[in-house]
């Protein structure tokens, strides 16, 4: 039979809290009734990335952190919300984690969308900081009042496990058993899901500070994403 929707292995992504905003460009456009909302779930990072991982799964943590900071109990405005990375695309994992945070925020770079009669553009509001590169820190801005969060995420928070130094490699160059498979993913996944659910259970996994009279550097790039 012809599956019309994805399926995952791992049942704790369905228990990830959705992110909601609101979308204005889709009411105006006819694609949503307005007051209606952007409902973005874990599932959606994955499909962007391709996997499942502590740099996709941060990225989706920290950047529901960052909207909460920002809106409070209120709707985020999607496609207006700047975002600065500090570092280059190329740096840790800012290249791929971008992609998962422009999808929320609708923040892009220089081929985003330019808009419609001087509105709705989100073009030129995601930037990389390859000048000033700090780990794991990412800026988010509101474009309507100018405030500011900086979220740092701290992976290295987490437990480890020493297995996980046998298990890669076999895994990664294919010679893993099926039982080092499964015992490999339950400890993989097991980090994603200590990101995602029990993030409040490691001090520092994510730091999140407002930034008062915030404004961006000149001189960033846009051009990668």
């Amino acid at each position: 039979m012809l599956r019309l929707s994805t399926q995952w292995r791992q049942g704790f992504f369905a228990d990830v809290e959705p992110i909601r905003l609101i979308e204005p460009l889709a009411y105006v456009l006819g694609a949503q009734d307005e007051g209606e909302p952007f409902v973005f779930n874990y599932t959606d990072a994955v499909l962007v990335a391709g996997h499942s991982c502590p740099a996709v799964s941060g990225a989706y943590k920290l950047t529901a952190k960052a909207l909460k900071a920002l809106y409070g109990n209120d709707l985020p405005v999607r496609g207006e919300i700047k975002v600065l990375i500090k570092g280059g695309p190329s740096d840790l994992a800012y290249g791929p984690q971008s992609h998962v945070i422009s999808l929320i925020t609708g923040a892009s770079g220089a081929t985003g969308f330019k808009g419609l009669g001087g509105n709705y553009g989100r073009n030129n509001k995601l930037f990389f900081d390859a000048k000033d590169v700090q780990f794991n820190t990412f800026i988010f801005q509101r474009e309507d009042n100018g405030k500011a969060v900086q979220v740092v995420y701290n992976p290295q928070a987490l437990p480890g496990d020493m297995r996980m130094n046998d298990l890669v490699p076999l895994v990664l160059k294919g010679r893993a058993t099926k039982e080092q498979k499964e015992l490999f993913y339950t400890l993989w996944q097991g980090n994603v899901k200590r990101i995602l659910l029990e993030d409040e259970k490691y001090p520092g996994l994510f730091e999140v500070k407002e930034l008062k009279n915030f404004s961006f550097p000149k001189g960033l790039d846009d051009s990668a994403y």
